[in-house]
């Protein structure tokens, strides 16, 4: 059977360190979309689906970070409760301190699950304005009946 400490380790460095890569993750894909913007010609493109297809590949990710990262913070804050009134119901002592400190450590979850989450969404919305604009200077492009690229 497994320890409560080695249950509490799991719980404590399984949530922190998948968010702290799905953290990576995200900043990475938001510098990596950023350099293909800056470096995309619109007027190598026909067809504006494969334009779409193009400036739209990996943001999904950015938007799933950003909306599930508070939800896994809140599973190892009350996975780290569970544990903690686990433990004192085994001892059967109640401390004061061991409690607060304990609950504290578990709140620790929710706050990098945020940490997370915030800037997740700012940089898929940023990267979605971005998107409709490049969107929009191909139609103008194509509108206008000029293959150069408009300010993006």
């Amino acid at each position: 059977m497994i320890s409560i400490t080695l249950l509490q380790d799991i719980v404590d460095y399984g949530v922190i360190g998948l968010l702290g890569f799905m953290s990576f993750i995200t900043l990475f894909f938001w510098i990596e979309r950023l350099l293909f913007y800056r470096a995309l010609k619109i007027s190598h493109y026909t067809y504006k689906e494969k334009l779409e297809m193009d400036v739209t590949n990996h943001v999904h990710i950015l938007s799933t970070f950003g909306s599930n990262a508070p939800y896994i913070g809140l599973l190892g804050t009350v996975c780290g409760i569970i544990i903690t009134f686990y433990t004192m119901g085994q001892s059967g002592q109640i401390d004061v301190k061991t409690i607060m400190s304990s609950l504290a450590l578990a709140l620790k979850a929710t706050a990098m699950g945020l940490v997370v989450a915030i800037p997740a969404i700012f940089f898929y919305n940023h990267l979605v304005r971005k998107i409709e604009k490049i969107l929009m200077c191909w139609d103008i492009a194509k509108q206008s009946g000029t293959d150069e690229n408009t300010s993006l």
